[in-house]
């Protein structure tokens, strides 16, 4: 796979001089210069990747080779059956949604998919739900309630749908209804961001027990190109704004909007996506292992503490002449 972002300049001239040593590798020495330097890319790798700037993880989040939902599911699920529509209007394929099996416990799957060709990308809308995929959602959730199941939501979206058909369709009022229906949920939920967390709609999937979020993704009130044409009517001060918003993963685990980190692979998760689902698999299981022990009327509430402290603040007096 290719260094292809603007910053991986360095490390895609080091690939390149390790292909030509992969071509004129024919004794020891030189299978010890290829060895050197293999270390030296993922050593330069893991220092560029350890400190990256929040439009720099942006970048990485959106990367197009990036394991979308779909890829996460094959890879941790022992089997899936997807469930289709809202019971009202139509099935939106930008929500991925059915029952997996996860090392012998049934899950509740409901994730933003956004599909890797072309036909894909146009069928899931490029991961933009519309007011039918959270109505979807909606009815899942209450499916998984009704016979205790945990629920895990993966979030890969720059936001819903904004069109104006979609507005008519009730858009806001879907959002608002997840919001509250997930808010009093007495299941463990667990949600996390794999890729981009934009605006309401990934707020939508978001009210849960745990808020993970990989180690590369952004979780953000908006995308960074959308809050530099609102503050600077500029688009191209995303960068910029991106730096000043702190959407990047390490940044919010600090502010205590989530809850925690998940690895990925050095060099991202689309380096390697067995790798990826595995650390994904790992924390989900850990996480869902610590909320089935808890009582259904004790886990509400602590979803209601836990969403009424973030965001704490400290009243300063003014000085009084």
């Amino acid at each position: 796979m290719d260094y292809d972002l603007d910053f991986e300049q360095e490390l895609a001239a080091a690939a390149l001089d390790i292909r030509t040593l992969q071509q004129d590798c024919v004794d020891d020495e030189g299978q010890q210069q290829l060895e050197s330097a293999i270390h030296d890319l993922r050593t330069r790798t893991k220092e560029i990747y350890s400190h990256l700037t929040s439009w720099q993880t942006v970048q990485v989040a959106r990367h197009k080779e990036r394991p979308y939902a779909a890829d996460y599911i094959s890879l941790m699920c022992d089997d899936f059956f997807e469930l289709h529509g809202d019971r009202a209007f139509a099935d939106d394929h930008a929500i991925l949604a059915g029952l997996g099996t996860l090392m012998g416990d049934t899950v509740m799957f409901i994730c933003q998919q956004k599909g890797r060709t072309t036909k894909e990308k146009q069928q899931c809308n490029f991961g933009m739900p519309h007011p039918e995929g959270y109505r979807k959602a909606y009815r899942l959730m209450q499916l998984a309630e009704k016979f205790n199941t945990p629920i895990v939501c993966l979030i890969d979206t720059p936001g819903a749908f904004p069109g104006l058909e979609d507005e008519e369709h009730g858009q806001s009022g879907a959002i608002a209804a997840n919001l509250y229906l997930m808010s009093r949920l007495r299941v463990p939920i667990i949600s996390v961001v794999i890729g981009e967390g934009g605006s309401g709609g990934a707020l939508a999937l978001s009210v849960a027990d745990r808020l993970l979020m990989l180690e590369h993704s952004v979780y953000t009130v908006a995308a960074p190109e959308a809050a530099a044409s609102i503050l600077w009517r500029d688009k191209s001060y995303g960068p910029d704004a991106a730096d000043a918003m702190q959407i990047s993963a390490r940044e919010l685990v600090k502010t205590g909007i989530i809850d925690k980190l998940v690895l990925e692979p050095v060099g991202g998760a689309h380096r390697n996506h067995c790798l990826a689902a595995g650390y994904l698999k790992e924390a989900l299981l850990e996480h869902l292992n610590e909320l089935k022990r808890i009582a259904p009327a004790d886990l509400v509430e602590q979803r209601y503490l836990k969403y009424r402290n973030v965001g704490p603040f400290v009243r300063i007096e003014a000085n009084t002449l």
